[in-house]
């Protein structure tokens, strides 16, 4: 249930974007989320995560154990710092980057920077993807204009999505799509998966037609961001 209330579902978005999914880097995400659902997927090999703080990790774990389940996963490698100080330092590439942070504010305001964004940009394989916390089309829109706005400059491919989820202000929370690879359709996913598949795989929130809806914008939103 905790992932329905409390998670957006963007390491689902990534993974269904994306062909190829192999090495995947997590920036922030210490409560353990976008780690459980991104070890699940069956073709990720390895994945680095890098959280700022080491106490979120140890109360997730602690008083969230079914979010925090990844932890124990043999694909992790964990680091322990500031996200921005890791991606200058990082000489790794990688299928998919993943940012979850919390709002522009404080340690996280430099991973909604353009600098960041290209330092991902390096990071990333010819045909690799990022997916970040993108915040609120209702309270940000300028923010994510100005995001787009630069992301576009760097990759050939941007797109802005959302997710309904009751916890966060407004009730929704965003994601920012860019690939490398100018050919990437984000907003038709790789995999279509059947119903079995989706019970399979426990989903509660994501399915095929919920990522094709993630796109669809309310139209003062739309029109905002086809202008830049």
């Amino acid at each position: 249930g905790w992932w329905v209330l409390s998670r957006p579902p963007t390491p689902l978005m990534a993974a269904f974007s994306c062909p190829l999914l192999s090495q995947v880097l997590i920036i922030g995400g210490g409560d353990g989320g976008v780690l459980r659902e991104v070890v699940k997927h069956p073709t990720v090999e390895s994945v680095v995560q890098c959280e700022i703080d080491e106490d979120v990790i140890q109360v997730s774990k602690k008083y969230l154990p079914g979010m925090a389940v990844g932890y124990s996963s043999a694909k992790l490698t964990l680091h322990v710092g500031d996200g921005f100080e890791f991606m200058k330092q990082n000489q790794e590439a990688f299928d998919v980057i993943i940012t979850d942070s919390s709002d522009p504010m404080g340690p996280a305001e430099s991973l909604f920077k353009e600098s960041y964004y290209q330092l991902m940009k390096t990071a990333l394989r010819e045909d690799g993807i990022l997916c970040c916390q993108g915040e609120c089309q209702w309270l940000h829109l300028d923010l994510i204009k100005e995001m787009r706005q630069f992301c576009k400059s760097l990759f050939p491919v941007v797109e802005y999505a959302y997710c309904t989820i009751p916890t966060y202000p407004s009730g929704q929370i965003g994601f920012m799509l860019c690939s490398k690879n100018p050919n990437t359709n984000f907003r038709e996913p790789v995999q279509q998966l059947s119903q079995q598949q989706v019970e399979e795989r426990s989903l509660k929130y994501y399915n095929s037609d919920i990522h094709r809806a993630a796109f669809i914008l309310p139209e003062f939103a739309r029109k905002a961001l086809s202008d830049v």
